[in-house]
């Protein structure tokens, strides 16, 4: 019986147990804990760890958040350690923590984020700003501060709004320092600048190591540097810059919001420090103005003045202040759903003991993959505005606000989002207009620069007094007047002379020494002049340097300031002129033809003014003597005679204009040829030259010899060097089959000079190749276009033909003696159509004259014939009779047909 009453209640107490135990189950915990991994002492911390604390007790004082179940905050301070701030993570954790705020250290962030990962505990970071903590390698990370890439486009904004082009990077050498700036650098290059230089400091540094890296700097061209470090409440950076006089009027300082943490964590009622800090540029997180960030702040400042906080409020300590409320409210969120807080067992740490740290007994959060969600999906409005996350898991934050220290006041100058770039006008203001994001639309207000400045530095120095800027020049030993190191150990020369005007006339100063290359016993090698410039050798060449294309892919040049190009120098011919000379103007088919066309004018003005021009009368002799000389005498218009006749005249119009052309065309030729020396060598351009096989010189360190051989393929046999106009001199007169050469190929500038005072020799033909000499820099140095715009100037003034006079117009400018080989003679060819249109005229006006010579003439024979007797018709006699009739004068051919006419009206009126 009792077995009987004992089987029936077992179940029901069995049941009645799981009931108590589910509903036991459902409900909410009294306490849930949530671990702070950060740095106690330091900037950051200081303020985070208040803040946190006041979030918590806010909360847990509001019944309308948690419901009844407190929230316990575990803190462990990681002392800017990432190996005490993994140990600090395992001890929260072992404590059975649903969730991990920080570490306000990026490198920290990294190492906990892995444990987070494998047990499943949400890691949220109110500083870690690290960009690659990405959502996809760390899933339990989330960030609720701006990322650094967004940071960095902003600096890189202001970089472009000043038009710099080159920054210096000063940056802690850790995962924070590095990959900031990596993202710097991606963000530089998109709008076309650059880090130049990349110089770390180390993760624990002291006023040492910076100075180091700062002597290091000021050796470098670019004055704008971009500091990413971590808040230092010692400022020991600026220290370092104030004793190394780093703060002048060229510097510009960028600081990352490191800075702006740092200023907002010290007292407000001593500001004298600032003074110091002249100048400086630094990026603030922006946080909206509300009620309830005053109402915070109020409260803040009342701590502070019962001194239970010894920190200033820094937009870090709002972001944990906040950071706890997302915390709490996703809790809040989980539990409403039915979410159990429960953990498991963990087996990442089998085989691992620690009787301190107990791993063995770490364990997992079973509710850690909902709760990240939840976090994820936070949207609510905190102290810092509007909180809510990208599908990175990234704060969508509000942007930056731009400061600047002036007159020990922090000024707000500017504000910066990524949709609306630079701005006076808080990003609020801006987010629901529509603009394209240009360096047009970007401003900022006034800046104060160091040194109280209010012109906005070059952000760059070629030199200064410490480090001058190293010109090389090339130490020639021939055609000296260009540039060489006299004996007194002074550069001279019209390069040289050229250069110092020049750099009178850019805006700054240029502090520089002038540094040799070459022996002086050779003529340099100018590609590797050049070349010393492209690897940091030099930073500057000066001198006859040509711009040639291979030259140009090492270093940027300057504007030309001499036009040149290679020409050929050969032996000329300084013979007397031939007798004959003045023939020469024209082709043998010309003179034939002009000849003859002279020829035929005589004949046809003769035939068209015979009959009515009394000065083309008279006997035979006189006749033939009239017609040639007429004909040859309007050669010199001295002609006595004049034509009278309407075709004689139409002739002559057009006769008269082939003769101006000719005469011009002659007279022109003519004068080319008695002014130009006739060449003595079979060479009569670079064509025959590379075909003749003959031996070709060049001068030692020119560019002639890479042409010759690399671009006109010339075997590098036929090429021989040549060091001095005197070798030049020997070498020509030798020619080619006696030891010299043919011909000395080089820059037009130089073969001036050497003939200047030698006149066996001249240049054929007209320069190969076109070119000019500059000054060479380093590629993208803006001093390249500073001097480019003095050359400009210079050339517009006149100084640089005044500069040229002075070293080589002393003894008269030198000019070339260039001649073609071939002498221009004037061609048939080049006036066919003048000679077709004068041969037309002449045989139209010959042709109406024969038609109406003929009319008259069959006329005249009507007349006189007699009908009665038999006429004679014989093709000879018809023909002298026709020409009989053309000799009389047309006039008294004229008077017989008006009285034939009148002697036939009478017979009709009779």
């Amino acid at each position: 019986m009792k077995m009987r009453i004992l089987g029936g209640v077992l179940p029901l107490f069995v049941f009645i147990w799981v009931l108590q135990n589910k509903h036991g189950n459902c409900e909410r915990p009294v306490v849930v804990n949530v671990g702070a991994v950060f740095a106690f002492d330091s900037v950051t911390g200081r303020a985070a760890k208040k803040a946190m604390e006041l979030a918590v007790s806010d909360i847990n004082g509001d019944p309308s958040i948690l419901n009844g179940t407190s929230l316990n905050l575990i803190m462990e301070d990681s002392d800017c350690s990432v190996f005490k701030g993994s140990i600090g993570a395992l001890q929260v954790i072992e404590k059975q923590v649903v969730a991990v705020i920080g570490p306000q250290s990026s490198a920290i962030a990294h190492m906990i984020s892995f444990i987070s990962n494998g047990l499943h505990v949400p890691l949220i970071s109110y500083a870690a700003t690290d960009p690659t903590l990405s959502s996809l390698q760390f899933p339990f990370f989330l960030r609720t501060t701006q990322s650094d890439q967004s940071q960095m486009e902003a600096v890189a904004d202001i970089v472009y709004f000043y038009e710099w082009k080159e920054v210096i990077a000063i940056f802690l050498d850790d995962n924070y320092g590095r990959n900031g700036i990596a993202a710097l650098n991606d963000a530089l290059a998109n709008k076309m600048s650059k880090i130049s230089y990349k110089l770390p400091l180390p993760i624990n540094y002291d006023i040492t190591d910076i100075m180091y890296v700062l002597n290091q700097s000021k050796s470098l061209g670019p004055r704008v540097f971009v500091v990413h470090i971590n808040p230092d409440s010692q400022l020991r950076f600026f220290n370092a810059v104030h004793k190394l006089k780093m703060n002048g009027s060229n510097y510009v300082w960028l600081m990352t919001d490191w800075f702006s943490t740092t200023l907002d964590s010290f007292s407000l009622k001593n500001r004298s420090f600032l003074s110091t800090l002249e100048g400086i540029i630094s990026l603030r997180p922006y946080i909206p103005q509300t009620a309830r960030k005053r109402a915070f702040l109020a409260r803040w400042r009342k701590l502070q003045q019962n001194e239970l906080v010894h920190s200033g409020l820094t937009a870090y300590g709002l972001y944990a202040y906040d950071t706890v409320w997302v915390v709490a409210r996703s809790i809040d969120n989980l539990l409403q759903q039915g979410g159990n807080i429960s953990f498991f067992l963990s087996n990442m740490t089998n085989g691992t003991t620690n009787d301190k740290l107990q791993l063995g007994k770490l364990k997992g959060f079973d509710g850690g993959g909902p709760l990240m969600n939840l976090l994820s999906l936070t949207n609510f409005t905190g102290l810092t505005g509007k909180i809510h996350f990208s599908h990175d898991r990234n704060l969508i934050g509000s942007g930056y606000e731009v400061i600047n220290i002036a007159k020990q006041e922090i000024h707000t100058v500017g504000y910066w989002s990524n949709f609306s770039g630079l701005s006076v006008l808080p990003p609020k203001s801006l987010q629901n207009k529509e603009t394209a994001v240009t360096r047009l639309n970007q401003n900022l207000k006034s800046v104060t620069w160091p040194g109280g400045k209010s012109e906005t530095p070059r952000g760059w120095v070629i030199a200064n007094d410490e480090r001058p800027l190293r010109i090389g020049f090339p130490r020639r030993a021939s055609f000296t007047e260009f540039v060489t190191l006299n004996a007194s150990h002074n550069v001279q020369g019209y390069c040289i002379d050229l250069f110092y005007e020049a750099r009178k006339l850019v805006p700054y100063d240029i502090p520089f020494r002038f540094v040799p290359f070459g022996s002086g016993l050779a003529n340099p090698d100018y590609d590797a002049l050049v070349s010393m410039v492209a690897t940091d050798v030099f930073d500057a060449a000066v001198g006859d340097i040509a711009i040639v294309t291979n030259r140009t892919r090492m270093v940027d040049f300057t504007q030309p300031y001499v036009s040149t190009g290679l020409v050929i120098v050969a032996p000329i011919d300084t013979s007397e002129s031939t007798a004959l000379v003045f023939l020469k103007p024209f082709t043998l088919e010309m003179w034939g033809v002009t000849a003859l066309s002279f020829l035929i004018i005589a004949v046809v003005i003769w035939i068209l003014e015979h009959r009515v021009n009394e000065d083309f009368r008279g006997p035979p002799k006189r006749q033939i003597t009239t017609m040639f000389l007429f004909s040859f005498s309007t050669l010199f218009k001295t002609n006595q005679e004049n034509t009278i006749s309407t075709l004689g005249r139409m002739v002559m119009v057009v006769w008269l204009f082939l003769l101006l052309v000719i005469t011009s065309s002659y007279t022109a030729s003519l004068t080319s040829i008695l002014t130009v020396q006739q060449l003595a060598s079979p060479i009569t351009g670079i064509d025959s030259l590379i075909a003749s096989n003959s031996f070709i010189g060049y001068q030692v360190g020119s560019f002639a010899y890479s042409y010759l051989k690399d671009i006109l393929n010339i075997a590098p046999s036929r090429l021989k060097s040549l060091r001095s106009p005197e070798e030049f001199e020997a070498a020509l007169r030798q020619r080619s089959g006696n030891g010299g050469v043919m011909a000395i190929v080089d820059e037009l500038p130089y073969m001036e000079l050497f003939l200047q005072n030698r006149t066996d020799f001249g240049i054929v033909g007209r320069p190969f190749t076109k070119s000019g000499w500059g000054f060479a820099f380093k590629k993208d140095s803006p001093l390249a276009n500073d001097m480019s715009t003095a050359i400009l100037k210079l050339a517009e003034s006149g100084k640089l033909q005044e500069i040229h006079k002075k070293w080589f117009c002393q003894l008269g400018c030198p000019t070339a003696r260039r001649k073609d080989s071939v002498i221009d003679q004037l061609h048939l060819s080049s006036f066919w159509a003048l000679y077709l249109l004068s041969g037309a005229v002449t045989a139209l006006a010959l042709l109406i004259f024969l038609l109406k010579s003929i009319r008259q003439y069959i006329r005249y024979k009507r007349k006189h014939t007699d009908l009665s007797s038999p006429s004679n018709t014989r093709c000879s006699h018809v023909i002298y009779s026709f020409f009989d009739f053309i000799d009389e004068k047309e006039e008294a051919i004229k008077r017989i047909f008006a009285q034939q006419d009148s002697a036939q009206a009478q017979t009709n009126g009779s």
